[in-house]
């Protein structure tokens, strides 16, 4: 039995999600940080990215673990696209809402969007790495099966 390849994202790619991740993070930081207006608004917004975030992530996984078939419920499924369609829902209505130059509106939506983009692109590395050491970890349970040594010190194929 051979064992194939297992596929991993480059050393390139991986720096280039977490610095991108890391972006997007600091932007929206940034932006918060300085919104104008009441301190309402402050607060307000910055629930709403974070309930975005903890969402998106949630979503991810949700689509990922029921890729090939099914093993979550279809009550938590409706609770992850509820809950993901809310955070986004309210969050662009505050920022709607908001009443701020458009320019920084603006900014804080693009940030916004761009953290969003960042989250599925970097759970989706994440978990690909994650496969890719469950595939390597089988490959070599497979490889030990394959050549054991017996008792009186011979190799045995099997």
């Amino acid at each position: 039995m051979v064992a194939s390849a297992v596929r991993r994202d480059t050393k390139a790619w991986i720096v280039q999600v977490w610095l991108s991740f890391g972006a997007a993070v600091a932007l929206c930081t940034i932006g918060l940080a300085y919104l104008p207006g009441s301190d309402l608004d402050r607060a307000f917004m910055m629930m709403g990215y974070a309930f975005c975030l903890c969402a998106a992530f949630a979503l991810a996984k949700f689509i990922r673990d029921n890729q090939y078939r099914n093993v979550d419920t279809p009550l938590w499924g409706l609770v992850v696209w509820a809950g993901f369609g809310l955070a986004m829902g309210l969050t662009a209505w505050g920022a709607i809402r908001m009443e701020i130059n458009p320019t920084y509106k603006a900014f804080l939506g693009v940030s916004w969007l761009y953290l969003i983009s960042c989250v599925f692109t970097l759970a989706k590395t994440l978990r690909d790495a994650h496969e890719a050491q469950l595939e390597e970890a089988r490959q070599e349970g497979m490889a030990m099966r394959e050549v054991r040594p017996i008792a009186n010190g011979t190799n045995r194929s099997s």
